[in-house]
């Protein structure tokens, strides 16, 4: 059996800080921070969450709440009772266009009594976060809190609790064995032909099934993919040369014209504007 999300979690580095963990007494803004997300964790205590255009929502049972892209949103408590909370910053490749968080709502909130394989990693969590424990405290809320994230990924997509996007799709048992094959395997000539034959299905109903739940075309999805891939390797040091064989490009030539068609610059361009 595959482990559908293993390709993205080995290309793109899940990585969280917890900046907070106590009482909220007041009220809080959350402001976009260089494209990473948040992730709170509503231990008890009511709060109120706010996102600019959207209507404010009352949370009051023990919740997870993930913002997969930076996104300003506002946390206010009660001033008597407060609420106890765990707020930590997420990097998951957005910078990168890890497909995997645009499938996802913003926000994507889960009660913690529906997810009752979670009980155990939020024990420790919530051990850490408010009974102070000494010795690496940091380091272990933040190894947590990935730990928690990962675990709600696998629940959206073993109870399928979204209808579009790549976790929809991985949640498709068709469709999740072509994903994970263009995940694992980007330097593959995948044709909408050989994905259909994987999925068990015809062409015409993959082709069409494939865009309707994932929200774009199979091929189109595969390029992005390995344009995504690409961006990560850059990141890592590599050069295009390098590269172009194992995303599925014949030349470097031919890599460069692609990214640079859907991008809107080339590979060194991009890599001096986002990371030098």
């Amino acid at each position: 059996m595959h482990d559908h999300l293993a390709p993205l979690l080995d290309r793109f580095e899940l990585r969280s800080r917890v900046f907070y963990a106590g009482n909220l007494c007041s009220l809080v803004n959350f402001d976009p921070d260089h494209g990473a997300g948040h992730f709170h964790l509503l231990k008890a205590g009511r709060l109120l969450l706010t996102k600019p255009g959207s209507a404010v929502r009352e949370l009051s049972e023990p919740s997870l709440i993930f913002f997969p892209r930076s996104t300003q949103h506002r946390l206010s408590a009660d001033q008597a009772k407060g609420a106890d909370l765990v707020c930590a910053s997420v990097e998951f490749g957005s910078l990168f266009g890890n497909p995997l968080l645009h499938g996802l709502p913003e926000p994507l909130v889960l009660p913690i009594n529906e997810a009752p394989a979670l009980a155990g990693v939020l024990e420790a969590l919530f051990t850490e976060a408010f009974d102070k424990q000494d010795g690496g405290r940091g380091a272990v809320l933040n190894r947590l809190c990935e730990v928690v994230l990962v675990y709600m990924l696998r629940h959206a997509i073993a109870c399928g609790l979204l209808k579009s996007g790549v976790v929809a799709g991985l949640a498709d048992t068709g469709l999740a064995k072509a994903l994970h094959a263009m995940h694992a395997q980007p330097a593959v000539p995948w044709t909408l032909q050989g994905l259909a034959a994987l999925a068990g299905m015809s062409r015409a109903r993959f082709a069409a099934h494939f865009a309707d739940v994932v929200g774009q075309p199979a091929i189109e999805y595969l390029a992005g993919w390995r344009l995504s891939v690409t961006q990560a390797l850059l990141v890592q040091g590599r050069q295009v040369k390098s590269i172009a064989d194992e995303v599925g490009y014949g030349s470097p030539n031919a890599l460069t014209r692609a990214f640079t068609q859907r991008l809107g610059q080339t590979p060194t361009q991009w890599l001096a504007q986002h990371v030098g």
